[in-house]
């Protein structure tokens, strides 16, 4: 496996009084799919934030490609070639595919060929180039998701962080978004995943992570976590291999 592109160490934090983290530690290595998964209320979503600047922390060091970026602004994070994907629907509705597309660039630096990424984004999601002149409130759900992930590529980040991408899809647009993200990292782009959808993330994942309470259970390949029993019972509902009658 590839050097680590991040690593969390003992990441401290919460809301107000409320702690979450509890010294969240994890790395995730370069051109990889690593999920985490965990019950509700593990930390997987505020470890998101604490890593995108979102989250101040009160202790622990987040570092991306060798660098320390713990608690950076995120314009900063995404000049450095981090985005976030974050839950739910994040369009502007009443813009077309493609202008929302071309939002994605709004952070970019001049100089920079924006059309030529435009187009790069839009090969990826043959249904968003069909549907380019289209209002984005045109789309179904899961297109509206793939509109996400297209937006975010305008940068070309180096990691991408998404929170439930198959959340309220239909199981061909999960496929679909899975084989984008896998498609994604064969091109060397690394991605930490969230996914409600445990067992078949995991399915296309290098790496699983298991968070219970803000503190790190396990991380190991995905596909022994599959099959780990004590895991099968407790985040995937019940065990991989059901036992013959």
């Amino acid at each position: 496996m590839s050097d680590p592109i991040l690593s969390v160490h003992n990441l401290v934090g919460g809301y107000g009084k409320m702690t979450i983290l509890n010294g969240t530690t994890f790395s995730v290595p370069q051109a990889t799919i690593t999920t985490i998964i965990g019950p509700n209320g593990a930390g997987k979503s505020t470890v998101f934030k604490a890593i995108f600047g979102l989250l101040k922390l009160r202790e622990g060091k987040v570092s991306f490609a060798g660098r320390d970026v713990t608690n950076l602004s995120q314009r900063a994070l995404l000049n450095a070639g981090v985005c976030y994907v974050p839950q739910g629907r994040n369009i502007f509705p009443e813009l077309s595919v493609r202008h929302n597309v071309e939002l994605g660039g709004v952070a970019a630096g001049k100089g920079l060929d924006l059309p030529k990424r435009i187009e790069a984004a839009l090969d990826l999601f043959p249904a968003l180039r069909r549907k380019s002149a289209q209002q984005a409130s045109t789309l179904s759900g899961g297109e509206q998701k793939q509109l996400e992930i297209a937006r975010s590529l305008l940068l070309e980040p180096k990691l991408v962080l998404i929170d439930e991408p198959s959340i309220g899809l239909s199981p061909l647009m999960v496929q679909q978004t899975f084989d984008i993200l896998k498609s994604l990292r064969d091109r060397g782009v690394t991605i930490l995943m969230i996914e409600q959808n445990a067992r078949s993330a995991l399915e296309i994942s290098d790496i699983g992570i298991v968070l219970e309470l803000g503190q790190t259970r396990m991380v190991d390949g995905a596909k022994r976590i599959l099959n780990d029993p004590r895991i099968g019972q407790l985040f995937l509902g019940g065990a991989m291999e059901e036992t013959a009658a």
